[in-house]
């Protein structure tokens, strides 16, 4: 397809046992008796960019060179696979080659046309792509980066936390709010636990704009921060930031996968299944009527939210398979496809040189 490869034979580099207790993430199979079962590691990628002198240097990307860096490792050490192999490999058509890897790409951001396509093309590898179709259909920000290019135009997320209060204070009699010392009171903890990559204060802040408050407040309550700490434009910051249709389009042309990210970037096990049936049907609708949506297509749940209510759904659907953010490779003989695992670039080493199951390098 488009010219695009998988790698020769991965070098046997280390056989770490998940069963007798020396796996770590980039573990390449599991132990069974004397024999070896092929696992699929899923590449999850968000943001790819020149990021050490661009406007946002604070922005929790990967810096393009880093990029470079892990996808010669991949070539070294790992054998990419298609999403098309990926799905016959669930319907028992086709098995695994040693050391699989796929590489996927989430939210639809510009990075991916004009960083991530050419290194993709140039080593004939394919990626998987997952753009949420609102930002191509309404030419606006979503909330989730919204909040993220707050978080890095400030040195600290402590800088924000004074206009948050004043934020949600001004809404507070409106919405029926408590204050927000109560608020902080009531939530910090539970929401600033267990981050793998965020400060305390960072997850309460995201956390609580991304779905503990009702959707009017924490809306508003975003725009707000988002104009005045990043910029009162969003039309035409969006068009910086996102893939239009016509570049949907190319990377479909180039042979790139393109499956559903949702059409708002909701957290799916949030809504009611009304609520995501909309979603769900929006998105899916506009992917096809862009010709990029194949028969066998994919949902990628933004922040790895889902419920039994959307996998039912999906079933009903037709859908080939899902990507999660479960921090763990993929076995064909355990996993559901349509809950299949993915690690986060910051898992994976960014030095060619480095071995599988070797403590990530690169921080993002």
């Amino acid at each position: 397809m488009h010219g695009i490869r998988s790698t020769q034979p991965a070098e046997r580099q280390r056989r770490d046992c998940r069963r007798c207790g020396k796996a770590g993430p980039m573990a390449a199979a599991i132990c069974a008796g004397k024999e070896f079962r092929s696992m699929l590691t899923i590449v999850m990628y968000h943001y790819v960019r020149p990021l050490a002198g661009s406007r946002y240097p604070r922005l929790k990307a990967l810096e393009l060179a880093a990029f470079r860096a892990q996808l010669d490792h991949l070539e070294r050490h790992y054998r990419p696979v298609t999403m098309e192999q990926v799905i016959a490999v669930w319907r028992g058509q086709q098995t695994l080659p040693e050391q699989a890897v796929l590489l996927s790409f989430d939210d639809g951001y510009r990075d991916h046309l004009e960083h991530v396509l050419p290194e993709l093309e140039r080593r004939g590898l394919q990626g998987s792509f997952f753009p949420c179709t609102g930002t191509l259909r309404d030419g606006l920000i979503l909330d989730v980066n919204k909040i993220q290019f707050v978080l890095a135009s400030v040195a600290s997320t402590v800088e924000l936390l004074p206009a948050l209060a004043r934020a949600l204070d001004k809404r507070r009699e409106r919405h029926g709010l408590g204050t927000y010392e109560d608020i902080h009171r009531r939530v910090y903890h539970r929401l600033s636990r267990q981050g793998r990559f965020d400060d305390p204060d960072t997850l309460f802040f995201k956390r609580l704009l991304q779905r503990e408050l009702p959707f009017e407040v924490r809306h508003d309550v975003i725009d707000e921060l988002f104009a005045r700490f990043v910029s009162t434009d969003q039309r035409a910051f969006a068009e910086m930031l996102y893939l239009s249709d016509a570049e949907v389009r190319q990377l479909h042309e180039a042979g790139m996968h393109i499956g559903c990210h949702g059409d708002q970037h909701f957290w799916f096990d949030s809504l009611t299944p009304e609520q995501q049936g909309r979603d769900l049907e929006v998105s899916l609708a506009h992917l096809r009527n862009l010709g990029v949506l194949g028969d066998d297509w994919v949902m990628c749940y933004p922040y790895g939210g889902v419920d039994e209510a959307l996998l039912g759904r999906l079933r009903q659907l037709g859908c080939a398979a899902g990507l999660t953010v479960a921090s763990r490779q993929a076995d064909p003989a355990r996993d559901d496809p349509l809950l299949l695992p993915r690690l986060d670039t910051n898992d994976l080493p960014s030095q060619a040189a480095a071995c599988p199951g070797d403590p990530a390098t690169v921080q993002v």
